[in-house]
């Protein structure tokens, strides 16, 4: 009980988080490196499926990053990309707040049907997965809107 609430906070903290580090980004223009340094961060908790208890089964990999490319397009819909001052902005969306929020409590309300039948550790590792699927889906997307704009105003400074 006391990991299951404290991990409940631990995801509203990230949310919040998130929200000051996307507005926060959105002031200075966007690269490349940006883009693809959060999944390749993210990507070293992974080691934790070196641990037993956060093993699942190939049938719960693939659920999991199923449903978090699934909640990967509401990101995607919402990110958008502008171009000021011969540099490339994410621009803020008012949505990406509200969807964030609403995918944490997506998340919490998945985690109280499965955390019954489902340990702990799989539960983490299941939605470690599911954030792993979203992001990685996210910032592939974003990188091609980015690219493209790029070679946009390439054309356009030439």
């Amino acid at each position: 009980m006391f990991w299951g609430v404290a991990s409940t906070i631990v995801a509203i903290f990230m949310a919040v988080t998130m929200i000051f580090i996307r507005l926060r980004a959105s002031k200075k223009p966007a690269s490349v490196k940006k883009i693809i340094l959060p999944p390749i961060f993210m990507s070293s908790g992974a080691l934790m499926f070196l641990f037993p208890e956060f093993q699942v089964k190939w049938i719960q990999v693939l659920e999991a990053i199923s449903v978090g490319i699934f909640f990967s397009f509401f990101l995607i819909k919402t990110s958008k990309f502008e171009i000021q001052n011969q540099a490339i902005y994410l621009k803020p969306s008012r949505a990406f707040v509200f969807i964030l929020f609403g995918l944490l409590i997506v998340r919490i309300v998945l985690k109280l049907l499965i955390g019954g039948t489902v340990s702990l550790g799989e539960t983490s590792g299941m939605f470690f997965l599911l954030a792993f699927g979203m992001i990685i889906t996210w910032r592939i997307a974003m990188l091609f809107k980015f690219k493209q704009l790029e070679k946009q105003l390439k054309q356009t400074s030439t």
